[in-house]
């Protein structure tokens, strides 16, 4: 087909609205559309379908489509990629041959579509692709470089609380001399999580991953145990707080139950919301704890305010929720540090009381 490629700008726009319509054929229809018009494959995949689906997660964080909204609009931009690789050989010119690697994610990390776009377009450029797809475990993950011997292991994690999960995959995997390739949002913007993990390397995007491979990662030769990047995991707060997760939840929900009446007229469906999230808050904790950086407790209270806020849910129970838990700490300084500190950033933000489905 002749003619003037239509921009990826044009392309995401007509992508977005046949996604948020539930409408596959349409979606499939946009992309082959844009092949057809000359754009190139990784074109399509990063500066399309991946736009896309960020802003499909940016939408429901706002609160301006729903969960099953979000969810089916993944789910067709997960056939918008099947559609646009599996065409036949002949469709397609021949890249070079590179190598082997997995792609895969870490263990209990169930966002898989940056590692298949990652997979998708290092197929495109050459190398033969393992692709594991979510929450493979390590063992397994290493038994599979024991069979294959891939040149690295490319490993995405999207939420920062598997990053401990991740730390026991690079070690793993180097451990058996493969070098291993760090990437997603978990890892930090700048990637500082995946230094501090010990990966061997770490890309912001799938064009960052291939210029890494390209440029050759080198087979890790030395044998470390976790204290040997994280030494101040020798207090065992991380520990510790993990252990006594399920005391915490338990003694943050009896308190706040005496303190917001309100709550005690809740629903068995929101009783058990307001648990989830009492959990993900000391998951996040224990996370930053893992790392010694506040900043991954903080950034996810402060990402949850918003969520809240766009849902018209008042966060001063938030704010009480980490008093609470800032009581039941006093024996771990870091952890009571890191509890305060966050308060302390929230405080202020809203004065309201627990009224909707979700207490914190």
């Amino acid at each position: 087909m002749s003619g003037t490629p239509p921009s990826a700008a044009v392309l995401r726009d007509r992508l977005w609205r046949a996604v948020l319509e539930g409408s596959e054929y349409d979606a499939v229809d946009t992309v082959r559309a844009g092949l057809d018009a000359g754009c190139g494959e990784e074109v399509l995949l990063l500066d399309v379908v991946a736009a896309v689906q960020e802003r499909i997660g940016t939408e429901w964080a706002a609160d301006r489509i729903t969960v099953a909204q979000e969810h089916a609009a993944t789910a067709i931009n997960e056939r918008v990629i099947a559609a646009l690789v599996h065409r036949p050989a002949a469709a397609r010119p021949a890249p070079p041959h590179r190598g082997r690697v997995t792609v895969t994610c870490v263990d209990g990390e169930w966002h898989a579509f940056p590692a298949r776009l990652v997979a998708e377009v290092l197929r495109l450029r050459g190398w033969q692709v393992d692709y594991l797809g979510a929450q493979t475990p390590t063992p397994h993950l290493v038994a599979h470089q024991h069979h294959t011997n891939s040149d690295a292991v490319l490993l995405s994690g999207s939420i920062p609380t598997h990053l401990p999960a991740a730390h026991a995959a690079i070690t793993a995997c180097q451990a058996v001399g493969v070098p291993v390739l760090a990437g997603g949002r978990a890892f930090g913007e700048d990637g500082r999580f995946a230094r501090a993990l010990g990966a061997d390397g770490w890309a912001a995007d799938a064009r960052g991953a291939a210029a890494a491979l390209e440029a050759g990662l080198r087979r890790p030769t030395a044998v470390r145990q976790v204290v040997d990047d994280l030494p101040h995991l020798a207090d065992q707060e991380y520990t510790m707080v993990v252990q006594s997760r399920s005391r915490l939840v338990k003694q943050v929900l009896t308190d706040l139950e005496s303190r917001f009446a309100a709550m005690r007229g809740y629903d068995a469906a929101r009783r058990e919301r307001t648990a989830e999230d009492v959990v993900h808050i000391l998951d996040f904790l224990a996370t930053a704890l893992y790392l010694d950086d506040a900043g991954v407790f903080t950034g996810f209270l402060e990402w949850t305010a918003d969520v809240l806020d766009a849902r018209s849910v008042p966060v001063g129970s938030l704010v009480t929720g980490l008093d609470i838990l800032a009581e039941q700490l006093h024996d771990f300084p870091r952890a009571l540090g890191f509890v305060r500190e966050g308060a302390a950033g929230l405080r202020g933000r809203s004065s309201g009381t627990v009224v909707h489905g979700t207490a914190v």
